[in-house]
């Protein structure tokens, strides 16, 4: 269990009795229009063994000519292997995947190994023989022995298949299992007027029981419910047929969990994202509730209980993720602040017809086409036991009164998999109404916890910028009819509040470029004293412990002109800070930081219009560069310039080469050159440079209020040659007097503008420069400048 480092220091490595495949490889994938098909093949010394990984879909959803659909394909494909970065030398993931796919798939099969090794080998676990069933907790700096490679080391310069998906705010795809939590989520999100499209993924195994009898009543009612059949199951099975350290009966070992696999809800939601891209569904809902995101530590090791996937930071890895490719998609739990005994009873209270199919045994049978739940296992007996202290009738979505009889008698012994709080309270309403068989003596110990009650807030676990804006009020105002009011965590302590009212419910969701970002959104959406990557923000105490963790700085630089006569001055200024804030805001852990807003700059083309300040070239670049070279001594060592105003280029540019020169720090200054590509193709007019269709709609989707759209006038330049032509790929670099060929000071068409459009190029050019961001974050200059694996 030791291995050498490069300085001879011996380091604690994976078990060698756990490695037990050579190679695992995966793909490349094969595309039809209904399917896609992946062979996975196991290399060991017993030789090599192969299945096939297939997904099928009853429409078309893939275009096998479409790069974009065999990258999705590709990704689909590659989530079950994720799992066995423990077990294998070498992953080989062979196909199309770029670099957003190749960071997240290493991050996540790091993050599952850790969590595979302290929840299924430090704890027990029927499914082990031998020495892995006594494997001793070693803390290591990466579980994730496998050595993970793609075809090439390196995305292809200049990639094409990036594409913004098209999608809708308003259409929401849930995630569906015939269980409590996606039933509920459905009926909450239905009733709030929202369109829902639910999603049922067909396991080749036995769990698609649970899902039947909710499938089949949807299926009638509404035309929106949409199947995936994928064999996962059966590549699980196959997978555990190559590992030695698992019993050879493992499909005959009654257990309520898993023998090894925890990277499990990515393999389903990953398949349903071809739907969501047909449909142009913009929102996928998971079904998880508060005390799915834990975070513990076991002999020092941290991990999240097994929980991962079904956590809130699963969540925003996801939409981080999606908003890298450019899908357009944010993922979120509408339950967060719920336990799951207030979402069984608003789903009995509320939604009785969909309570009805409600299936949560893995072990379920067919009785009459209709299933029925095994009334034996740990699930089974947490449903009965919560129906019955709710005073429900289990009968009603299956259970008989032998079994009910049998789950309340299991639940005085044996308890069930609950949070702790939740299960005493469980305990404590059975007991309290006589419907718990446990003798007086034994009830002490067993506590009321009214807050299992009530819709609770907590800053990690469900805070309320946990789901979007529009969604709150009318979600809360139905969760709040049915439990005893709302509480917020603060200095460890559950205090009252009413959510409705709190200044807090107008803040931003992060996920989502433009929502809140109106007038309510107050200035780019920041929310004073929360945002602990706004540099100005911090004390010193707090920006030197910041920068122990972080050494990427974000500096936006705007300018103060004239933007026509219907946009405010500060355009510039503003999107540039707005667009550095949600970058930052967008970004994983450790975010980079957000430097103050330089707002003033080179603008002496626009200086003819009243209101425009400008300032020369050489004291922008002077502030710059030492701006620059004094981030550098607190640490930083990547700078990125954000820039909202073209005539500031020159300057810029020659203050990032100073920069680098003298602090030898990476510099770089985007103007918009990560997104213009794109941009181009979703406008109409040539040579929209200023004030036009392209600045108009990106005013419109964030602080409409501030726009005179009954002044916008359009002033669309054509220039004597080609080669003047702002848009154009052979263009010269030139310079003039705005006045000279705009009279508005507008150069564009802002008549064409809309916030639509708008939402759309915030989001393009957020993506792009998340995803940079991202690259850089965690490599040094020299790495940036050569990548290495």
């Amino acid at each position: 269990m030791a291995g050498k480092g490069k300085a001879g220091k011996v380091e604690a490595t994976v078990p060698e009795i756990l490695r037990v495949i050579d190679m695992l490889e995966v793909g490349p994938v094969r595309v039809e229009r209904k399917r896609a098909l992946c062979p996975y093949r196991v290399v060991s010394g017993e030789g090599e063994n192969r299945t096939e990984l297939i997904y099928s879909y009853e429409d078309t959803v893939f275009d096998p000519g479409d790069p974009s659909s065999v990258n999705l394909a590709a990704m689909i494909t590659a989530q079950v292997a994720l799992n066995y970065g423990m077990f294998c030398r070498k992953i080989h993931f062979r196909g199309e995947f770029d670099g957003s796919d190749r960071r997240f798939i290493r991050q996540m099969a790091e993050n599952t190994a850790r969590e595979i090794y302290t929840k299924k080998f430090l704890e027990p676990n029927p499914f082990l023989t031998g020495e892995a069933a006594r494997i001793k907790a070693v803390r290591l700096d990466s579980y994730c022995g496998a050595k993970i490679i793609f075809d090439r080391d390196q995305t292809r310069p200049g990639d094409t298949s990036w594409k913004l998906w098209s999608t809708e705010s308003n259409r929401h795809l849930v995630l569906s299992s015939g269980g409590k939590d996606s039933l509920l989520s459905f009926g909450a999100l239905k009733e709030a007027d929202r369109q829902v499209y639910p999603v049922f993924v067909n396991e080749s195994g036995r769990h698609w029981f649970t899902a039947l009898n909710a499938y089949r009543s949807f299926r009638k009612k509404y035309l929106e419910t949409g199947r995936v059949w994928v064999n996962s199951d059966r590549v699980f099975a196959f997978m555990l047929r190559n590992m030695p350290f698992i019993r050879p009966d493992f499909a005959g070992v009654r257990s309520d969990e898993y023998p090894i696999r925890l990277w499990t809800v990515a393999v389903f939601l990953f398949g349903a994202l071809p739907i969501a891209r047909r449909e142009r569904i913009g929102r996928i809902v998971i079904g998880d509730e508060f005390d799915t995101t834990q975070r513990g530590s076991r002999r020092g090791i941290t991990h999240y209980n097994g929980l991962y996937d079904q956590s809130r930071h699963f969540d925003n890895a996801m939409s981080r993720y999606y908003l890298q490719k450019g899908w357009h998609i944010s993922q979120f739990s509408i339950l967060r602040p719920l336990s799951e005994m207030l979402i069984e009873r608003i789903l009995v209270e509320r939604y009785p017809d969909l309570q009805k199919d409600q299936i949560s045994c893995h072990a379920a049978h067919i009785e009459d086409d209709r299933v029925f739940p095994c009334g034996r296992c740990e699930k089974c007996r947490r449903i009965v036991g919560m129906l019955t202290a709710l005073g429900a009738d289990p009968g009603k979505c299956g259970y008989t009164p032998e079994q009910v009889k049998d789950c309340l008698e299991r639940l005085a012994e044996a308890g069930v998999h609950q949070e702790s709080a939740g299960a005493e309270h469980l305990l404590y309403i059975l007991s309290d109404n006589n419907k718990l068989p446990v003798p007086l003596e034994n009830r002490k110990g067993i506590r009321e916890h009214p807050e299992i009650m009530k819709l609770r807030f907590d800053p990690r676990r469900s805070p309320m910028v946990g789901i979007p804006a529009d969604l709150r009020k009318p979600l809360w105002q139905i969760f709040l009819e049915h439990s005893s009011g709302a509480v917020r965590r603060e200095k460890r302590k559950w205090r009252e509040f009413n959510p409705l009212s709190d200044p807090e419910i107008e803040n931003p969701y992060p996920f989502e470029t433009w929502a809140g970002m109106g007038s309510k959104g107050k200035g780019g959406g920041h929310a004073a004293g929360t945002k602990r990557y706004i540099w100005g923000e911090l004390t010193s105490s707090e920006a030197a412990d910041m920068l122990k963790k972080v050494d990427i700085a974000i500096l936006p630089v705007g300018s103060v002109e004239q933007h026509g006569p219907h946009l405010p001055l500060d355009s510039d200024a503003f999107d540039a800070r707005y667009l550095a804030e949600r970058i930052a805001e967008a970004c994983s852990d450790p975010r980079p930081l957000v430097l103050p807003l330089i707002p003033y700059g080179v603008s002496y083309e626009h200086e003819e219009f009243s209101g425009t300040v400008t300032i020369s070239n050489d004291t922008l670049a002077a502030l710059v560069y030492e701006i620059g070279m004094s981030v550098a001594g607190n640490g930083i060592n990547k700078l990125v310039i954000i820039n909202g105003h073209g005539g500031n280029i020159p300057a810029l540019n020659y203050a990032a080469q100073k920069i680098t020169r003298d602090s030898r720090i990476f510099v770089c200054v985007d103007t918009g050159e990560t997104s213009d590509v794109d941009i181009e193709n979703m406008i109409e007019t040539p040579n929209d440079i200023h004030a036009g269709e392209i600045e108009t709609s990106t005013s419109l989707a964030v602080r409409p209020e501030l726009v005179k759209m009954e002044k916008a006038v359009k002033s669309v330049p054509g220039f004597s040659s080609r080669y003047l032509e702002f848009t154009s790929k052979r263009g010269v670099t030139w310079y003039m007097y705005t006045k000279k060929i705009s009279e508005s000071g507008v150069i564009g068409d802002p008549t064409r503008a809309s916030a639509e459009k708008g939402e759309r190029i915030w989001q393009v050019m957020i993506a792009h420069l998340v995803a940079l961001v991202e690259d850089l974050k965690g490599m040094s200059p020299d790495e940036i400048y050569q990548k290495r694996y």
